[in-house]
Order: structure tokens, then sequence, then C-alpha cells
């Protein structure tokens, strides 16, 4: 299968660089596989689970909030605001912040808060179905 480069950038550092078969990316509009090739275009990511294929190993999985992608000739390149490792993330740690966010829901006082930790908590659910898998 053909293979092309891929770049994963969060603000902290440059994440992941290298060639792979394939990218399944979190978009605004919805989520699109990248293979060789590609379609050249520049999109939005929403926060959601994005997966690298590279041949014959397991797929990688991470967890993205925000930024975006550029498909150019070069390849793919995805600056995000937030990037997590799924293999860094514990189920438990996960359903402790989910129960937080919950009661802050519960709590707040004002739409604005409320539909932060609501967001939040969307956040948190990606996350949760990202280490169940």
């Amino acid at each position: 299968m053909a293979t092309f480069h891929f770049e994963l950038v969060s603000p902290e550092k440059l994440m992941f660089s290298g060639e792979v078969t394939q990218v399944d990316v979190p978009g605004e509009e919805g989520d699109f596989g990248v293979f060789a090739g590609h379609a050249p275009f520049v999109t939005t990511l929403r926060p959601g689970v994005l997966t690298v294929y590279g041949g014959e190993h397991a797929p990688t999985l991470a967890v993205v909030r925000g930024g975006f992608a550029e498909i150019g000739p070069n390849g793919l390149t995805v600056l995000a605001q937030e990037v997590v490792s799924v293999d860094e993330i514990q189920a438990e740690t996960i359903e402790q912040a989910m129960q937080d966010v919950r009661e802050d829901i519960a709590d707040a006082k004002d739409f604005r808060t409320k539909d932060k930790a609501s967001e939040r908590l969307a956040q948190l659910q990606l996350l949760k179905e990202a280490v169940v898998r």
C-alpha cells in the first residue's frame, strides 16, 4: 500500500512525523480518511479520535481537541490545540473526571458555565470511547 508523510503537531511539540498508509481525522464537517494521493484541502478539526495506520503495526490512536488539518503535496499535517495519546489515558481517571463535570453541570448557576461544562463532558466521553476500544 502506498504511503505518505504525516505530521501531528501540538503546541508543546511535534507528536509524530513519519510515513503512514492512512489517517482518519475528526473534521468539523465529519470524519474523513486520508490516503496517499488525496486531493489537497484545509479544514478545521472537532474534538475526536485521530487514528494513524502505518503498515503492519496496530493503529495508533490519539485524541485531539480542535485545530486544523492540511493536506498538500507533501502529505498531511495536523495542528491540534491539544493531543493526548490513548495509551496515556486510564479509564478510571476519565470516569472520575466525568463525575466531577456532571457535578459542575448540576451546580452551574448560569448558562455559560453549564455550556462549558457540558462541552468538557462531551470531550471526556470521546476520551472514554477511545480508551475502551
